[in-house]
């Protein structure tokens, strides 16, 4: 197949590059800034997210090399690629979930508010406005909170807060989330969910080292066997499941201090650590081989 990575520079597409590098596809990377040497058979540079400019520029990329098989990679984008879907690439097949699944995984509120619905544990949680001072926010959820920007990419913009002076609780504003701080084990477990089979497999590693201390992306991880931690395999797939996600689902789960484990985000798309899950790439190529049924992933 011909395949096109979007984000080709970021640590999702470089994982994806590495594993589709010994294969027989031929690899096509686009980002922003694309990396001089590549692990890809061919870069370009592409616009922002937000560009208007941006469907247009992939559209002609993807009709220029002749893709059989899109891979997003980046969180900015993907609302933007699940809605001109199937516009964008007509003739092949984009690995991306149903537009209105894809939108509530982008919103780390609305996030929350659906897994609650469907029963799917995750961690307390609120809007700011819910609070008027970070002392009441504090006192409601007994302890150390975690705040992070509704729409953002991996650490960026997340902080813990303890205590009343570490954040300037009025400049906040709805466009954050509020969630009670998970103290235990953090994992990052991975499921593909199939379009075509109806099946879900998953993939759980454990974090074993986070940049900003007590949260933040993994400075590394360590995939362990699912027998090790069922139940954080059985809530990363009620995760996809209650969202209607389909294709490769990125998870955040890390246990309270009871030990139960809770969601806290879900991304639609290939995460970082996709390396130490190769099945579940191979998982997506088998669902969008070419003789497979023709349907959004």
């Amino acid at each position: 197949m011909r395949i096109l990575i979007t984000g080709c520079a970021g640590p999702a597409g470089q994982a994806l590059g590495r594993q589709l590098a010994s294969t027989g596809h031929t690899v096509v990377g686009v980002d922003m800034h694309p990396p001089r040497e590549s692990l890809f058979h061919a870069t370009a540079a592409v616009p922002a997210a937000a560009d208007p400019a941006m469907l247009p520029a992939l559209r002609r990329l993807l009709q220029e090399h002749a893709i059989d098989l899109l891979i997003p990679t980046v969180s900015d984008e993907l609302p933007y690629v699940a809605a001109a879907f199937p516009d964008l690439l007509p003739q092949g097949r984009v690995v991306i979930g149903a537009a209105n699944a894809v939108l509530v995984a982008h919103d780390k509120y609305l996030t929350m508010v659906a897994l609650a619905s469907k029963s799917v544990p995750v961690p307390r949680f609120s809007l700011p406005s819910a609070f008027p001072t970070t002392r009441d926010a504090l006192a409601h959820f007994q302890g150390p909170i975690v705040v992070k920007p509704r729409v953002g990419r991996g650490g960026r913009g997340v902080f813990v807060v303890d205590h009343e002076s570490d954040v300037d609780w009025a400049g906040l504003g709805d466009s954050h989330v509020v969630q009670e701080f998970a103290p235990g084990i953090e994992f990052a477990p991975m499921v593909h969910r199939s379009g075509s089979k109806g099946t879900s497999a998953v993939v759980v590693v454990q974090k074993l080292g986070l940049k900003e201390g007590r949260i933040g992306n993994a400075t590394h991880v360590l995939r362990i066997p699912t027998l090790e931690a069922p139940d954080v395999g059985k809530v990363a797939i009620q995760g996809a499941e209650a969202l209607g996600l389909t294709g490769p689902v990125d998870l955040d789960i890390r246990r309270r201090s009871d030990g139960s484990p809770v969601i806290l985000e879900i991304n639609a798309r290939f995460g970082a650590n996709s390396e130490s899950a190769p099945e579940l790439l191979q998982a997506v190529l088998d669902d969008h081989s070419p003789i497979a049924p023709f349907e959004v992933q």
